[in-house]
């Protein structure tokens, strides 16, 4: 049996195996092994080093997760990496740039349907709601909630700058929509609370 001392000099193919044995001391000698280079990859493509280590993250997951995808046969290990983490990057510009694009529709959309002045009075009311809806919310999920909406950052830019986890962003963003959703529908304005 391999002892955690011996991983060091094993092969990829062995430290692998000990991945698939649930060994950790395995997983984290591939990754002191590989993880540089995948950063390397991952921060060229997507040229943002934020976006780069969850793509390492990600693939040493994956590799964590499923370590019978490797076939030495087919490759190394260092291969298999790079391009698992190629694949996960490229999703994530496609996933990215359709984003983009979906809000830049929107907001031509919005820009095409035209205002008439009953319109445009009933969104100044409403707008007017949403501030005091807005200002009522507590600190953190206002603050997160106006970087997001009207400053137009994504939840990953916005836990940025806040410096918090995304997670704990989104969960504020959500609990404070939730909360100006029942207030403006206390207020007459939306749908039921």
């Amino acid at each position: 049996m391999t002892t955690p001392q011996d991983l060091s000099q094993a092969s990829d193919a062995t430290v692998v195996v000990a991945i698939g044995r649930w060994r950790q001391d395995a997983l984290a000698e591939a990754y002191r092994r590989h993880a540089g280079s995948v950063f390397a990859l991952a921060r060229r493509l997507l040229n943002d080093a934020t976006l780069a280590e969850e793509v390492v993250q990600e693939v040493f997951i994956r590799l964590w997760d499923a370590p019978d995808k490797f076939d030495p046969d087919r490759g190394s290990l260092r291969s298999y990496l790079l391009a698992q983490c190629h694949g996960r990057s490229v999703d994530l510009i496609r996933s990215e740039s359709s984003r983009r694009n979906r809000e830049s529709k929107d907001h031509r959309r919005t820009a095409e349907a035209g205002y008439d002045l009953e319109h445009e009075v009933w969104d100044l009311a409403v707008a007017d709601y949403v501030k005091d809806a807005l200002v009522d919310l507590p600190e953190d999920e206002r603050r997160a909630i106006e970087l997001a909406y009207f400053g137009g950052l994504t939840y990953r830019e916005v836990a940025m700058k806040l410096d918090q986890p995304e997670g704990t962003v989104k969960s504020r963003i959500r609990a404070g929509l939730g909360r100006m959703r029942r207030s403006l529908a206390d207020a007459g304005v939306g749908g039921p609370s």
